[in-house]
């Protein structure tokens, strides 16, 4: 059995959690977790050194971390984070020495969700499409949030290695009139000249779905809708926001309203063809796998067919991605899995 300290820090919070691993990847438990408000602590270190003195309050002892990783929602470069959305700068070599753990990784938050995949239950997933697996083929992860995750996993030898990528960031390919209209729509609204997959595909997309179809007159507008939308409007450019748009349309969605049901059917056929996309590019016959909040919390809309429909919309090459395993990834913590997973092959 290994110790290992793994983290998922975020701008709002942290989640430490101290974890025993067996010789097998999906074998571990949780010795002790905690969440943590970032903005409390002016660095990792004390909040860790907190985090052992509540583990000996609550165990009687703090076991000893023999390895460590730390998911960072933001780059990370030569084991080192300057991040964003905290005035924290994290280099490996410091937090193992200042923390006395021999081995200290940082790796993104989605690279962790990579390695997480090789933890995960049965009962931690939904499988949208069975397919036929080959566990000797690549997998491949894509996720919608803040952003638009994508990355892939590939064996060498007995191991898995993952790779991140920022094909997020690639075009955004309409399918339909429609989605050609909202394409020239966001142009105009950004003032730019390409519009990516993460413009359509990602909580601000939900969004920026709802101003395009609400401005074209789609569907009446709610009024308890369009208030709260307004707000956040006009709270854009602080720092502290009262609304979470893409969640408030969602449930109004769940509740029967026709413009915010049009909005999240909108977006889960751009996510499914994106999908698509990626699978396309990979052949992840080894499955591939739905992460980020937005799939989960919206498993409803994913089931109802919009989403496989647009992901085997393939033409010629449809027959290919009905071979494809596709699952939604329903655990909050994949990422923790993932750090504690990556901290116990350093």
């Amino acid at each position: 059995m290994t110790v290992v300290l793994a983290g998922d820090i975020g701008g709002t919070k942290t989640i430490l959690k101290l974890v025993e691993l067996g010789p097998d990847s999906n074998q571990h438990r949780t010795l002790h977790s905690q969440r943590f408000a970032s903005g409390e602590f002016f660095d990792l270190v004390p909040m860790v050194q907190e985090f052992y003195r509540q583990i000996e309050a609550v165990l009687g002892h703090c076991p000893k971390p023999e390895k460590a990783c730390f998911a960072i929602a933001g780059p990370v470069v030569k084991n080192t984070s300057d991040l964003t959305n905290l005035s924290w700068v994290l280099q490996g070599d410091r937090l193992e020495t200042e923390l006395q753990i021999p081995h200290v990784a940082l790796i993104n938050d989605f690279e962790a969700v990579g390695y997480g995949i090789l933890g995960l239950k049965p009962e931690d997933l939904y499988t949208l499409q069975p397919g036929c697996p080959n566990p000797e083929a690549p997998i491949a992860v894509i996720g919608a949030g803040t952003g638009l995750g994508q990355g892939f996993l590939l064996k060498i030898g007995d191991r898995y290695r993952v790779f991140p990528s920022e094909g997020g960031h690639a075009d955004f390919a309409p399918h339909s009139e429609q989605e050609f209209q909202l394409l020239r729509y966001l142009l105009e609204k950004f003032g730019i000249d390409r519009i990516s997959a993460e413009r359509v595909v990602s909580g601000q997309g939900i969004v920026s779905i709802y101003q395009f179809l609400r401005d074209r007159q789609a569907a009446p507008e709610a009024p308890q809708v369009a208030e709260k939308i307004r707000t956040w409007e006009r709270e854009m450019g602080k720092p502290n926001k009262s609304v979470d748009p893409a969640a408030v349309i969602a449930m109004a969605a769940a509740e029967g309203d026709r413009l915010c049901q049009q909005t999240m059917t909108m977006f889960a056929t751009a996510y499914g063809a994106e999908a698509g996309n990626l699978a396309l590019k990979l052949l992840p016959y080894g499955g591939l796998y739905l992460a980020g909040g937005i799939a989960a919390k919206n498993l409803d809309l994913l089931k109802s067919g919009c989403f496989l429909h647009a992901f085997l919309d393939k033409g010629r090459m449809s027959n290919l991605l009905e071979q494809i395993p596709v699952h939604i990834i329903l655990n909050p913590e994949v990422g923790l899995i993932g750090a504690a997973i990556h901290a116990a092959e350093l």
